[in-house]
């Protein structure tokens, strides 16, 4: 088996809890007594725009929650999505102490609409952790679109058989696993230890 060189995070639900997945959506639509299916058809048409980058956030929020006047302004509605990212420390901690330990080139893969992802990396101190962030919204590809982990490998020049991507999600890491990376799929923090350690991973 190939040394581990890089190893390569998904952020929600690996790191942190989701940005804006349909836990966080749906927690948004109560708190402002949103109509469900009326946002629902709205997101669906967009969600591709926004992770990609092609839009920023206030016109995902012209075209879902403000193409009518609101009891609530943009900035609360704003505020309380960025409320939502909250850390999974331990799993945080162990990226760090892997960061530190000099020994593994550290990136995320991951979708995510731009000014959340900002507000996520400088919030949870990602540049301290990671070398590079191919975001969705960043390089206009998503996962598990087989061009994103392309292209975590060819800016890295890193071989996909010395890389490892971690992610909460099969599909993602099926396409991983197919251009030739090694996967763990995350579901808690020891089972994550012990998957890295038989890949030879530790701080």
């Amino acid at each position: 088996m190939s040394e581990i060189r890089a190893i390569f995070w998904d952020v929600g639900g690996v790191l942190l809890t989701n940005a804006w997945d349909h836990t966080q959506r749906l927690a948004a639509l109560e708190h402002f007594h949103l109509d469900v299916e009326e946002f629902q058809s709205r997101h669906e048409m967009v969600v591709s725009s926004f992770e990609r980058g092609k839009i920023a956030l206030d016109e995902y929020l012209d075209r879902t929650v403000f193409y009518r006047s609101r009891p609530f302004t943009r900035d609360e509605f704003r505020d309380f999505m960025f409320s939502l990212s909250q850390p999974m420390p331990e799993v945080l901690a162990l990226a760090r102490a892997l960061a530190d330990s000099g020994k593994y080139f550290m990136g995320t893969i991951n979708n995510e609409s731009r000014e959340l992802n900002l507000y996520r990396i400088e919030k949870f101190g990602f540049r301290e952790i990671f070398r590079l962030f191919v975001s969705s919204c960043f390089v206009g590809l998503r996962k598990p679109e087989s061009g994103i982990y392309r292209l975590a490998i060819e800016l890295t020049q890193i071989n996909p058989e010395e890389c490892c991507f971690i992610d909460d999600r099969a599909l993602n890491l099926e396409i991983a696993e197919k251009m030739g990376m090694h996967t763990i799929q995350m579901q808690t923090l020891e089972q994550l230890r012990e998957e890295l350690m038989k890949l030879g991973v530790e701080p």
